[in-house]
């Protein structure tokens, strides 16, 4: 009859740690100290406590029937604590005087009652996750070595609960990392916005002074020295061109940047960007031929920005074609649709199928060709973001050793 009654005890013991275990209204602590009280209870002695290692190398204190001594830390290396030696040795300690052991001499002493002291590892698979201490029996009888198995039976519940924490604090801290991080990039992507943003501010009254002074030597340099102004005033118009990128990027990322519309003549629209274009496509030795569509109706739309648009597409055409062959550009009606499209279609190197879906992100670059009409890689992603806050779209056809043709379709 004993041993079913102790077994039956056992086995409520062991219902009531898993029902604490799996419970959620109770935090980390407090399941500990729950698990904690079921075990003296069970075992029927006074005080004992439940202690975490944390940190590698210190045992915590997180469950005691002594409050005063919760959140106590020792060391793995302190040779003048019990669970320290149980700890590093992975293996259970059984005291039946502790009159007689030189750690409990003095002040220590006087902390118990009776004289037998039992501490047990917490293991998992070969680690040591923290320490059962328990002692001071209540009763008659004191503390015997074959309790030494049942605390052993309730370490191996205890363990989900603690590899549970682990796993979440680990989990936390993975998470204050990356939050950490994310703060760092977000400082450091606002750092270079600002940078960027500050570089172009600056730089646009260099650069117009520079651009007013070349036009009014166009007016006078001799025919022998016009080569060196076209060379010099296209690295200006780049230059601009970049600037302008920077500036708009920012603005229309940020929702800063709202199209001023107005009626427009796609033809005479796309007769202003031919006639700011011509000179590089001479210096380059390329042809430009314009294609407007007859009886074109007007549109509604930001001059200014369509026309960086097909600039920049303009450039970046000439930047890869060789000399010698044909950049065709113009509008044209969209069968059966409300929409105008725009092209730039050149006689380049074409592009690989890989880049066409990233072409237009942020710093893409069609190849690592240097060419003095080749930027940064923001003129493609300033085209989409233009074209995108008309309510448009922007595309890209090639093959390589075929040529590329970039088109735009804008709502009438």
């Amino acid at each position: 009859m004993r041993d079913l009654e102790l077994a039956n005890r056992l086995l409520d013991s062991f219902s009531r740690i898993a029902g604490v275990i799996t419970t959620k209204n109770l935090d980390y602590q407090a399941r500990l100290s729950r698990i904690l009280e079921v075990i003296l209870e069970y075992l029927r002695v006074e005080h004992g406590s439940l202690m975490v290692l944390e940190r590698k190398k210190y045992l915590v204190v997180r469950a005691a029937s002594r409050r005063k001594i919760l959140g106590h830390e020792q060391t793995l290396e302190d040779e003048s604590f019990v669970a320290s030696w149980v700890a590093r040795n992975r293996e259970p300690l059984f005291i039946k005087d502790i009159s007689k052991d030189k750690r409990f001499g003095g002040q220590n002493r006087g902390n118990y009652r009776r004289n037998s002291l039992l501490s047990i590892p917490i293991l998992h698979q070969g680690k040591v996750l923290g320490v059962i201490n328990v002692t001071d029996k209540i009763g008659h009888r004191d503390l015997l070595q074959e309790d030494i198995t049942r605390l052993f039976d309730f370490s191996i519940i205890i363990v989900s609960l603690l590899v549970q924490e682990n796993l979440q604090q680990n989990h936390r801290r993975q998470q204050r990392i990356l939050r950490e991080r994310n703060r760092e990039l977000r400082h450091q992507e606002t750092l270079r916005a600002e940078l960027s943003q500050m570089l172009a501010h600056d730089l646009k009254g260099p650069l117009s002074e520079v651009v007013a002074n070349l036009d009014i030597l166009s007016y006078t340099v001799s025919e022998e020295n016009r080569e060196f102004l076209d060379s010099a005033q296209l690295g200006c118009d780049r230059a601009v061109r970049m600037v302008s990128n920077l500036v708009s990027i920012g603005k229309i990322e940020d929702g800063k940047l709202m199209p001023i519309k107005e009626l427009v003549e796609p033809g005479p629209m796309l007769a202003e960007c031919l006639s700011a274009i011509k000179g590089m496509a001479r210096i380059k030795e390329v042809e430009l031929i314009l294609e407007v569509e007859a009886d074109l109706p007007r549109i509604v739309l930001d001059r200014i920005l369509i026309l960086r648009v097909l600039q920049n597409l303009l450039t970046n055409a000439l930047g890869y074609c060789p000399g010698n062959t044909t950049i065709r550009f113009g509008c044209r009606r969209v069968v059966d649709k409300k929409q105008l499209e725009f092209y730039v279609q050149d006689q380049g190197p074409g592009i690989q199928p890989a880049k066409h879906s990233t072409i237009f992100e942020k710093y893409a670059r069609i190849s690592d060709k240097q060419d003095v009409l080749v930027g940064t890689g923001l003129g493609l992603y300033f085209c989409r973001l233009a074209v995108e806050i008309h309510r448009g779209r922007i595309g890209l056809e090639s093959e390589p050793g075929k040529g590329s043709r970039f088109y735009f379709t804008l709502p009438l």
